[in-house]
């Protein structure tokens, strides 16, 4: 089923015409952190403990786990601007580049309240309001991520919440990468936080003395992260169960297969946890693919990573024709998906489940994750089929408006009351026949009165 041809193929390949494909396969789906009782267990604990001491645990757990002790968290404006004005020139100029250009988008793409009037008197529609005040997590650890920060915040900037509050881990000085704190500055954060981990999803989802409690949390971390959103989910809102990242390329005969090999290490060096799959019908194409991964590991940075990433996530599925690679792709229904294809416009519209899309072969997923303009934050783990990429909808609110005369109360409120009944909700039907009930009485006054007066006139 999973073979190796030779010691260079790092990607194990899956052929769909194989009895145990689908077998295969289900295990490849199922990519999403697993669930871990020790990892729940830790994870509730720290939420209680935060819950209950607040700061002074938020200062242990930060000295335990970032190994530094601090004695407050919120980033000063001396900081800030110190730090701002400590990145490179040229780094600043791509980092406002990148806020500029996925501000535009999400300006295009902002709802509007609206309203509809029906005759005979009712009112109905929808007001938008923005969250009062959300908070951004951006991981730390392996990697810094400017980028997290601005697909993050801008999208609420963009829609004016009030209070944009971000929390990331601290480096062993206690200190936050400039380069993270200028990201924030242009991207429209207020306030930035040196917390990290669980710790600090359970200070934005219940508050201490200095970090404030929010709204709505959002933004990608690891296992422990993902656990303590899912576990204050309720107390707070949160984007969505964020799993590792992935990335499916759909190729065929016309790839080119270094490129192919790089976006797939785009991935991989992300993360141990990363999934990064080949699919074609090309054979020579996988061939082929598997010895520039070799290739390029050897000068890649983050090799270690991305080779292990490769090794126990990644892999090479073998299709009989370009038909059924769609299919695949649309089961998996990746976080990323890159059509390294001809006409891959055309094919992009037999898509139906993917994070975001990059089509042809000039669309690395790289120009997605820093400035294109959609969030980089997308459903991973197979939720691509019914969650969406982080947008302007998910920082605003709507709030239903309706608005009944007494004439349309009159023509609809005998309905209601029929179907009150029907549900056993008596009580629903007597709110309404007591109005109904004036509205009666006016009317039958108002014809008291004209006929009085006709009988005046004459």
């Amino acid at each position: 089923m999973a073979s190796r041809a030779g010691s260079k193929e790092l990607l194990s390949v899956l052929k769909t015409d194989d009895p145990k494909f689908e077998s295969a396969f289900k295990k490849l789906v199922a990519r999403r952190f697993t669930d871990d009782d020790t990892v729940e267990k830790t994870v509730r604990k720290i939420i209680e403990r935060v819950r209950e001491h607040g700061d002074s645990e938020l200062i242990a757990l930060t000295e335990k786990y970032d190994g530094v002790t601090l004695k407050s968290f919120e980033v000063t404006k001396n900081e800030w601007d110190e730090a701002v004005a400590s990145v490179d020139p040229a780094n600043r100029a791509a980092i406002g580049k990148a806020a500029m250009r996925v501000r535009d988008f999400h300006r295009k793409r902002i709802p509007s309240s609206w309203e509809m009037r029906e005759e005979g008197g009712a009112f109905m529609g929808q007001r938008l309001r923005p969250l009062e005040r959300v908070g951004i997590y951006v991981p730390g650890g392996k990697a810094s991520y400017p980028s997290s920060v601005i697909m993050n915040a801008v999208p609420a900037s963009v829609v004016e919440v009030p209070e944009i509050v971000m929390v990331t881990p601290p480096d062993r000085d206690g200190r936050i990468r400039p380069e993270v704190l200028m990201a924030a500055r242009v991207a429209g954060v207020h306030r930035v936080f040196k917390v990290g981990g669980a710790q600090a999803i359970a200070a934005l989802a219940h508050g201490t003395q200095t970090v404030p409690r929010v709204d709505k949390i959002v933004g990608p971390g690891n296992v422990y992260v993902a656990t303590a959103k899912r576990l204050v989910f309720g107390e707070v809102g949160i984007d969505l169960e964020a799993g590792p990242s992935e990335i499916l390329i759909l190729a065929d005969k016309s790839a080119t297969p270094a490129w192919v090999a790089a976006d797939l290490l785009s991935q991989a060096e992300h993360d141990e946890m990363a999934s990064s799959i080949l699919v074609t019908h090309v054979k020579a194409l996988a061939a082929r693919v598997q010895e520039q991964l070799e290739k390029q590991l050897a000068c890649l940075k983050r090799a270690k990573i991305a080779r292990e990433s490769l090794t126990q996530h990644g892999a090479v599925i073998l299709t009989k024709n370009l038909e059924e690679s769609i299919a695949i792709s649309n089961r998996y229904a990746p976080e990323h998906l890159v059509l390294a294809i001809e006409d891959a416009d055309l094919i992009s519209k037999k898509i139906t489940n993917a994070g975001a899309l990059f089509l042809g072969h000039y669309t690395p997923e790289a120009v997605g994750d820093y400035l294109a303009g959609p969030s980089h934050v997308l459903p991973t783990g197979g939720t691509a089929r019914f969650f969406s990429p982080l947008g302007v909808e998910d920082f605003l609110k709507r709030m239903s408006i309706i608005r009944f005369e007494p004439s349309k109360l009159r023509e609809l409120g005998t309905d209601v009351i029929r179907l009150a009944e029907l549900e056993g909700l008596a009580g629903h039907g007597v709110a309404v026949e007591l109005r109904l009930q004036k509205i009666r009485r006016a009317r039958r006054e108002r014809d008291a009165a004209r006929d009085a007066d006709s009988e005046e006139e004459m």
